[in-house]
């Protein structure tokens, strides 16, 4: 039996490492088998001589770390193990799993990931905006007001006054007069949030103001005639049309610009979305100036004489002009000519109105003649009234009202709602004022109409006249000063530009074939070859002697063979369209029909 040695006297003898044997590895089941002495340590040896005595570990042998907190065995991971494609391969070349079916890598994995969850992001988005949509329709709480009588009774017969005494407080402040008898007649003009009103007179009264709240912004007077006046982008800015030249003034009353290009100016249009100033001259001039840079974009000649009868189509931003033979021209400032010409009556034009959705016209003349016309490609009068005196100013509403001053009487007529023309057999509103009238206009988004007239000026209450909703970031009343510079700085990224006004809209999203095609002529003989034309077939080369000269011509000449069958078909598919067409449909068939090519 063997003794340990006693510390302190002989050492054994060193063994050569190759005759040692390598010990079994302990599982983690299996206890120490190693016999201990009273006076051994039960640890092992610390010294250099025990190091010495240990086997050696290969280097890629993986060491096993114990664990401080689970007595769980922890099993080396396994290297990553590059299988070769070509090992599991179908018919294809493609790798193909166990089941027959190619494996889903990671990168796949992570695609489809992200598209799923961008597909989740879009959904919740676009049910978001459905909800908001429903909760906005909460807050259009508004409704447009009507006038309806009793027992069949006439709303032509009611009177303002009446009308005053049945609203409340807030609407019947709405209706008020102005006596300013001594500037008189005025020109008046609503801002495009309907909460200012500016006005002239023709003795040089100019004047700006808040209606509602009947706050006074400025009131000058510029020792001249006024002809004209209007609102620019905002009620900051005013332009004004004198005798002479075009003023441009502020909020405050100071003339800030005098455009001497456009002089002896009769009639203003501003069209917002392209912040162009449309003028009407005596000279037969209609000049557009573009108030965003101070520059004229166009001055065109209508070479019809004076101009004093002008209106803007608000669909389209075209103009038109009546003319003293009885036209109405239709203007665009990317073209020197008139989009169309309409021959509406037999005597001149004193007055023209276009609806807000463009679709109808109101034209009056001095053969007495009110007129509606539908602008939907047509242009044919759709009914037809014989005043007594006729009108001299015509305006729609925003749902379509259309009113009529003729002398001192304004009539005021209703159609069946927003989308159809107004009726003409019964007026909905007759009021007569104190003087002829020389200006009309209804106030956005308010039951209200603004009369100008020899004795100042008059504000009416006409039920159901205008949108009650309005949309808080394009036009809102109550805006500070502070979010009209913002929307200021917004309508000027989004300005339009003023080669795009033509008659329809919406064939700015088509394509000009014709243009397309001439723009294709020019460059192939610029250039002297078609750089879009189908380059020729040129077969690729293959290996083991496939690629010989009499190959390369047989798949040559199988392509020309395929692309010449597709013309025959495609001929013969066009020849029986033809033929079909042109045949009746309800002939008999005959038996010499086979004989027929």
């Amino acid at each position: 039996m063997e003794t340990a040695p006693k510390p302190g006297k002989d050492v054994p003898p060193k063994k050569d490492k190759l005759q040692t044997k390598r010990k079994k590895p302990r599982r983690y089941w299996e206890e120490e088998t190693v016999p201990t002495t009273a006076g051994a340590s039960p640890g092992p040896p610390r010294n250099k001589k025990n190091r010495e005595l240990r086997p050696q570990r290969p280097k890629n042998a993986h060491i096993l770390k114990k664990s401080r907190i689970s007595k769980k065995p922890q099993v080396p991971k396994k290297p990553r193990e590059w299988k070769n494609p070509e090992s599991q391969s179908g018919l294809s070349g493609v790798s193909v799993g166990p089941d027959g079916c190619s494996p889903v890598t990671p990168l796949i994995l992570w695609f489809f990931s992200k598209t799923r969850s961008r597909l989740e992001v879009a959904e919740a988005e676009e049910e978001e905006t459905s909800i908001k949509a429903a909760r906005s329709e909460l807050l259009l709480a508004e409704e447009p007001g009507f006038l309806e009588g009793e027992d069949g009774e006439d709303t032509a017969k009611i009177c303002q006054a009446d009308i005053v005494e049945a609203v409340d407080i807030a609407s019947a402040a709405k209706h008020f007069d102005l006596n300013l008898r001594q500037f008189g007649p005025y020109r008046l003009n609503y801002s495009r949030t309907g909460r200012h009103l500016a006005f002239g007179g023709r003795r040089g009264h100019v004047a700006a103001l808040d209606w509602v709240t009947k706050k006074l912004m400025c009131e000058i007077n510029v020792m001249e005639a006024v002809r004209d006046i209007r609102f620019l982008h905002s009620e900051a800015l005013l332009a004004v049309a004198q005798n002479r030249w075009l003023h441009i003034y502020d909020n405050q009353g100071i003339e800030l610009h005098c455009i001497r290009r456009c002089d002896r100016v009769t009639r203003l249009e501003f069209l917002p979305f392209h912040f162009l100033l449309a003028t009407a001259s005596e000279t037969g001039f209609l000049t557009y100036l573009d108030v965003s840079v101070g520059k004229i974009v166009a001055a065109l000649n209508a070479r019809a004489g004076r101009l004093d009868v002008m209106s803007q189509n608000p669909y389209n931003a075209v103009i038109h002009l009546g003319h003293s033979n009885g036209t109405v021209s239709l203007w665009s400032p990317a073209m020197k000519e008139p989009l169309a010409k309409i021959l509406c009556h037999r005597g001149g034009v004193r007055a023209v109105a276009v609806d807000s959705t463009g679709t109808y016209m109101a034209t009056s003349g001095l053969d007495h003649q009110l007129k509606i016309f539908d602008l939907r490609g047509t242009y044919q009068p759709l009914s037809t009234r014989t005043l007594p005196h006729g009108a001299g100013h015509l305006a729609f509403s925003q749902r379509g009202l259309l009113v009529a001053g003729m002398g001192d009487v304004v009539n005021i007529w209703a159609g069946q709602g927003k989308a159809s023309p107004p009726s003409l057999e019964q007026p909905y509103l007759t009021h007569r004022l104190s003087g002829p009238v020389h200006g009309l206009q209804f106030c956005p988004f308010e039951d209200v109409l603004g009369v100008g007239h020899t004795g100042g000026i008059t504000s009416m209450l006409v039920p159901g006249a205008s949108e009650p909703n309005f949309d808080g970031l394009e036009s809102n009343p109550y805006r500070s000063r502070k979010q009209r510079q913002e929307w200021e700085v917004k309508a000027l990224l989004e300005k339009v530009p003023a080669e795009l006004i033509c008659l329809d809209p919406r064939a700015l999203a088509e394509v000009d074939v014709i243009s397309l095609e001439q723009g294709k002529k020019e460059q192939i003989e610029r250039l002297g070859y078609d750089p879009q034309a189908k380059a020729p077939f040129q077969p690729k080369p293959k290996q083991k002697g496939r690629s010989s000269t009499a190959s390369l011509v047989k798949r040559k000449r199988k392509v020309m063979d395929e692309e010449h069958r597709d013309k025959v078909r495609q001929s013969l598919q066009q020849q029986h369209h033809k033929e079909a067409k042109a045949k009746p449909t309800g002939a008999r068939p005959s038996a010499l029909d086979r004989f027929v090519r």
